[in-house]
Formats: structure tokens, sequence, C-alpha cells
């Protein structure tokens, strides 16, 4: 299971770094963008969809416990997304950038990716204690453990092709 998530994130990671690559990303057509969108939303549709299978089959639910994790589990991944979509906005903004990039950019791009990964700290600690209402305290560890390790090979996928910032 773990092979199929890290083949659709492989996947995903070429088609956004392929589709919004650094040497194309000037010369897309607003058509042409809307189609990578489009791809890239269900590509993220996807990776969600196999993370939430990695996760059940990793968690040990009960029957008592899961109609009540699965809920607060949604409810979480839905407040990542919006925080994921800011990481692709930033990710499209360095690509569009990226040729003609400026001290004052790099350093705002930077700012905004560091604002990105604390907002990920917060949304996580936020939803410590809900979590641990529904579930005990060591499967809600569990479910951070595996969720900041999944989130951490599509991280690893993503950066691993991004170019870095020539000096």
């Amino acid at each position: 299971m773990i092979r199929k998530y890290l083949l659709s994130t492989s996947m995903a990671a070429m088609v956004i770094l392929t589709n919004v690559s650094m040497d194309h990303a000037q010369a897309q057509a607003t058509s042409a963008q809307s189609s990578v969108d489009q791809d890239i939303a269900l590509l993220r549709k996807d990776i969600r969809s196999d993370k939430k299978q990695i996760i059940a089959a990793n968690m040990q639910l009960t029957d008592a416990e899961a109609p009540k994790f699965w809920p607060v589990y949604d409810q979480y991944t839905a407040e990542l997304a919006n925080i994921n979509d800011a990481k692709l906005a930033a990710i499209k903004d360095y690509a569009a950038n990226y040729s003609t990039l400026t001290d004052d950019k790099a350093l705002a791009l930077t700012r905004q990716i560091i604002g990105i990964e604390e907002s990920v700290g917060q949304l996580r600690l936020k939803y410590v204690p809900i979590f641990s209402k529904v579930i005990s305290g060591k499967k809600t560890a569990l479910f951070f453990q595996l969720d900041r390790r999944l989130t951490g090979l599509v991280d690893l996928q993503v950066v691993s092709e991004v170019p870095l910032v020539e000096p």
C-alpha cells in the first residue's frame, strides 16, 4: 500500500513539476494552466484517498472508534488541503519567477514557505486534543506520526524536483 502511495506521489510530483516547470511556467497559456490545475486537483484527490487507505490500514480502529475518528480526520484533511493550496501557490509563484528571481522576491517566498510550515504545525497542535477525544492518546500519536511521514514523503518528492535558488 505504501508503494502505491509512493507511486501516486511520484506521479503527482512529476505532473506538477513537468507542467509547471521552471522552463515553461511563463510560456503556458491560460487554458493550458487551467488544464494543469485540473490535473493537479485530481492527483491531489488521489493522494488524499491513498493516504486515507494507509491511515485506515495502520490505525486499527475499533468499531466504536471509526465512526468518531473519520469525521474528525476529514475535517483535519480539509483544513490541511487549504494549507497545501497555499504551498502549491508558493511553488507556482517560484516557478513563475525563477528566471528573474530578485533578492526581495526570494526572501518573500522564503517567509511564505516558513509561514506555511508553521501553519501545518499549528493545525496539528489544534487537532491533538480533538483527535484524543475520539481515540486514545497512543492512537492519536500514531495518527500524527503517520500523517507526518506521509506528508514528508510527498514534500520530499516535490522539493527534490524544484531547483535550488541560484545565488
